[in-house]
């Protein structure tokens, strides 16, 4: 390793985030890669033509614009290479469909995002591919869920909607020496949270519509591997015509400079109000990894340096019009699917209908927060108008 690398190598995330993949000098000084539109790629001899001779030989197979994100990302996920895709859905099916093929079995955790769980049963199985769901909490225990099949386990730690923290280190540790793919959706905590690679996982995935855009106006997805999974991940990617649009991957790169003062004041906002909820005597739970009396605490302190904004809680028991007046009270709080944009949000959910290998059970309704980028006192005063209007129908 020469001496550029090793000072490469030092700098902190949020130097990378600021700095990594931009070229000044190569588009006349400006600070921010210009936005490359197009398809041709024209080549300057035909021996060049014939051999791909040139950094960029079409538009979808990359560009300068492309290649900032990419490199930025890899650089900040640890990884070996980035590929990009249209979503976050696209990231994690296009990968599962470069991992496992016909006859292949995956273990899919079963609090995954509940996108993924339909493309699984419904166009996995279709192509052949068999697959399970686990328990989130199984530990080092789902080496008895193996087969001689087994291509792909999939983490998603902690799980969007109920939060459950997964040993991701256990689970990598029961894959060593066995031929299966470790993946991880580590969008919730984003690289700066959360290195899936030290963890044990071969692929990272991020849905980049969050934190990364940031700011809610563009979809966006992005697929991390380590060298060993690349060739099979860009392969299929770019196999199946997979690419981001041009003025989403701008978006993604003008969001992530600001990656870390953002997600840094999601975090300490979302445990704020989360503290406060917990008080509340509406509330009977708060499913929030960063409490410390919330299970698996112990595993997001060992294997996160901080947490987000998205979080839920359990209600007492309540009839749905009460929690219809708590939501449509709300001024603060939109009512919307996605997170991490600098709005919060709050949506109901009921996981019970289509867990498997679990069963979800709470005594009232759930909530999902994602608590934005106003001020948390605001966000409060917000939520208490909404637990007026929640008791006056009771």
């Amino acid at each position: 390793m020469d001496k550029s690398s090793k000072k490469h190598d030092a700098r902190s995330d949020a130097t990378r985030l600021v700095h990594g993949g931009r070229k000044p000098s190569a588009f006349h000084g400006f600070v921010n890669t210009p936005v490359y539109r197009g398809s041709t790629v024209l080549f300057d001899s035909f021996e060049k033509l014939k051999n791909a001779d040139q950094p960029y030989t079409y538009g979808r197979r990359g560009s300068p614009t492309i290649e900032a994100l990419e490199t930025v990302i890899a650089e900040v996920e640890g990884g070996h290479r980035t590929v990009l895709a249209p979503s976050g859905l696209a990231a994690i099916t296009g990968t599962l469909l470069s991992l496992a093929g016909a006859g292949d079995h995956v273990l899919m955790v079963d609090s995954v995002y509940q996108p993924t769980r339909y493309f699984c049963d419904a166009h996995l199985a279709r192509l052949g591919v068999d697959v399970s769901y686990y328990d989130p909490c199984i530990g080092s225990g789902i080496s008895e869920l193996f087969r001689d099949n087994t291509r792909v386990v999939y983490t998603e730690s902690p799980g969007s909607q109920t939060f459950e923290m997964q040993d991701v280190p256990a689970i990598a540790e029961a894959l060593s020496g066995r031929d299966i793919w470790l993946v991880n959706d580590n969008t919730w905590a984003s690289p700066l949270y959360c290195n899936s690679f030290k963890l044990g996982a071969d692929v990272s995935i991020q849905a980049g519509t969050k934190y990364v855009v940031g700011h809610a106006d563009a979809m966006l997805g992005t697929v991390t591997t380590n060298e060993r999974a690349a060739k099979a991940i860009v392969r299929g990617i770019q196999g199946m015509g997979m690419c981001a649009g041009t003025e989403e991957i701008y978006l993604g790169l003008r969001g992530l400079r600001t990656l870390q003062v953002r997600l840094e004041r999601h975090w300490r906002s979302g445990m704020e109000v989360a503290a406060w909820l917990m008080a509340r005597p509406e509330i009977e739970r708060v499913l929030h990894p960063a409490m410390p009396n919330y299970p698996g605490h112990d595993i997001w302190k060992r294997d996160f340096s901080g947490a987000s904004g998205l979080f839920s809680v359990i209600f007492q028991p309540l009839a749905e019009p009460a929690l219809v007046a708590f939501l449509e009270s709300l001024e603060l709080f939109g009512m919307g699917y996605s997170w991490g944009g600098f709005e919060s949000l709050a949506v109901p959910f009921d996981p019970s209908e289509y867990r498997t290998a679990t069963t979800w059970s709470a005594p009232g309704p759930a909530v999902r927060f994602h608590i934005g980028l106003e001020d948390p006192i605001d966000l409060i005063g917000d939520l208490e108008n909404g637990f007026s209007a929640l008791n006056a129908r009771l």
